[in-house]
């Protein structure tokens, strides 16, 4: 599958990897280059991969909290949550962004593998509820926005109010003419907004913020560095460290799960994984060779956790890496190592996230 800024991508000479089924921009030239960008100005990220499933009706609200984990009834009109779906047993089917655009209608956002299952799976939960789901994926294109000089981009083509625009609300808006959802939202860890624009529009939108973003350094920016400044970000990736295997729990993220609400799909499962035997940490190497996917944890010389993703941090200058361990290691401080293809390289426990900007950043 493609995206409608496919053809762009193609112009500026990218080179382009399958990614859950779509041919995606991995990097346009250096990965380093468009990683540094985000961080120190502005990069331009094609999202259209993702799934958009709107969910309306007077018990929208209701319907959303059966679904998923968190209390989606509470967010105000205009602000954003993020939550998961679990399985009946307590295991992650997605995280998820939903924002609540009016009382009586919501927009979830679901990863681009699991987009189908989200809106099958919203379509069932809403069986009895006075809502109705309806996946717009096919219909709207995802252009983000992220670094210091995002601001300065976005409210070069947009009179929005940017200043107003709190972390996790979104505003409708105009861009030149496009009507957009502008979300103040993003996965790198830097300021940013997401724009969700309709699929015909996206390539005029997408030039103007680049042509908008020339005098701040914008750059494009591909998958690659997308999951570098994620994985420095703390920020969890489904298929990594999010599955139908682990938990809220076990992802150091229970806090999105609300107990206090009626029943909803996972409840009693996740009762009953309130206390996981594993738990989700940050490892920091010391030298060059970073840990990887898939690599064995070890504590002396026995096998105790795998690693779930890793990197050599690009702002860091050192190896990173998140990896699923036995609670009873999980604190920071605590002394590992890894098997990297054959060699042990000693790696500590560290607290997530790796990195955070600064307030004036």
């Amino acid at each position: 599958m493609r995206t409608a800024l496919y053809s762009v991508h193609k112009g500026l000479g990218a080179l382009f990897t399958d990614f859950a089924g779509w041919e995606m921009p991995v990097r346009y030239g250096s990965e380093l280059a468009e990683h540094r960008a985000v961080r120190e100005t502005a990069g331009l990220f094609d999202l259209s991969h993702m799934g958009e499933i709107e969910v309306t009706g007077a018990q929208a609200a209701n319907a959303l909290d059966h679904a998923l984990v968190g209390r989606l009834s509470a967010v105000k009109p205009g602000r954003a949550r993020y939550s998961m779906m679990c399985t009946p047993s307590g295991g992650v089917v997605d995280d998820l962004v939903v924002y609540r655009l009016e009382d009586e209608k919501y927009l979830v956002v679901a990863n681009a593998g699991n987009a189908p299952t989200v809106a099958a799976e919203l379509t069932a939960r809403a069986q009895g509820f006075a809502a109705q789901v309806t996946d717009r994926s096919a219909d709207v294109a995802l252009i983000a926005v992220q670094g210091p000089r995002a601001v300065d981009v976005v409210g070069a083509v947009t009179d929005a109010d940017l200043a107003g625009l709190k972390y996790y609300a979104s505003v409708p808006a105009t861009v030149k003419g496009h009507d957009v959802l502008l979300a103040r939202t993003g996965y790198t860890g830097e300021d940013g907004f997401e724009l969700y624009v309709p699929a015909a529009e996206a390539p005029e939108v997408w030039h103007l913020l680049a042509e908008a973003g020339q005098p701040y350094g914008l750059v494009p920016a591909g998958l690659a560095c997308r999951d570098t400044l994620r994985l420095e970000a703390g920020m969890p990736l489904y298929g990594n460290e999010l599955s139908t295997e682990r938990s809220p729990f076990e992802a150091n993220l229970g806090r999105v799960v609300k107990f206090d609400k009626p029943d909803f799909v996972g409840k009693a499962g996740l009762e009953g994984r309130r206390e996981p035997s594993e738990v989700l940490v940050g490892l920091r190497g010391g030298g060059r060779r970073a840990p990887r996917h898939g690599y064995r944890v070890l504590s002396g010389d026995e096998p105790v956790g795998e690693v779930t993703s890793g990197a050599l941090s690009p702002t860091l200058g050192h190896p990173v890496a998140m990896a699923y361990v036995p609670v009873a290691l999980s604190g920071p401080g605590t002394g590992l190592s890894v098997d990297i293809r054959g060699r042990v390289e000693p790696v500590e426990v560290v607290a997530l996230p790796f990195y955070q900007r600064t307030a004036t950043s």
